[in-house]
């Protein structure tokens, strides 16, 4: 009796061990538990552990600019995003992240490789259409070209977020909430993406999905 009792005692220290082991946390609350543990064992449940999500319902953070993480983390943790994607998801999950943890998970993700997406049957003229707001915009509408801000090959600068690469599905979500709603406040893109219409919006986020090398 004695030597089963000790070894479930043991089986407990172990088991108590296991869930306390900082690397593997996630006690989201905890400011000790580092960047890299969070974006393996919470973000990537999401967003995929390199940031190459597969569900077009997560933005891909990799490759992505860090100060527009940070930018957006910081945001989440405020509450000032107001998106449903914004605070059904990432309100909670970043409430008690610290300053050093959302610059962590910015400078983890931005090194990031981008894989490519699946691109799907190419249709030209879409993909034109696309290709032509990016590159130049839509000069009659007072839509200037998303590489004056995002840069020339969709990379992204600073706090302007990398499109290129990113899920059409994700784009066209939020150019919507850009266009007709106040869930982004604050943003140029409520005024950019104004005079877009559902098939300019369409192409240029096909186009970003399939953005050539």
């Amino acid at each position: 009796m004695h030597k089963t009792m000790v070894m479930l005692a043991a089986a407990a220290i172990a088991v108590v061990s296991g869930c306390s082991n900082i690397e593997r946390s996630r006690n989201l609350a905890n400011p000790e538990v580092s960047a890299k543990t969070l974006a393996a064992q919470v973000c990537s449940n999401c967003h995929g552990l390199d940031g190459n999500s597969t569900s077009p319902a997560f933005p891909r953070l990799a490759g992505q600019q860090a100060d527009y993480i940070v930018s957006q983390l910081n945001n989440f943790r405020d509450h000032q995003r107001i998106d449903p994607p914004g605070y059904q998801y990432m309100w909670g999950l970043s409430r008690h992240l610290s300053d050093e943890q959302i610059a962590g998970l910015a400078g983890y993700y931005s090194k990031q490789t981008v894989h490519r997406l699946p691109v799907p049957p190419e249709d030209a003229k879409q993909w034109a259409i696309g290709k032509n707001i990016f590159d130049k915009g839509l000069p009659d509408e007072n839509v200037i070209a998303c590489s004056a801000c995002h840069g020339p090959t969709g990379q992204g600068m600073a706090a302007f977020p990398r499109l290129a690469n990113q899920h059409a599905d994700y784009l066209l979500k939020q150019l919507d909430i850009f266009q007709n709603t106040q869930g982004r406040p604050g943003t140029p893109m409520e005024t950019v993406s104004h005079p877009l219409t559902g098939p300019d919006k369409a192409a240029v986020a096909a186009y970003l999905q399939a953005f050539p090398d």
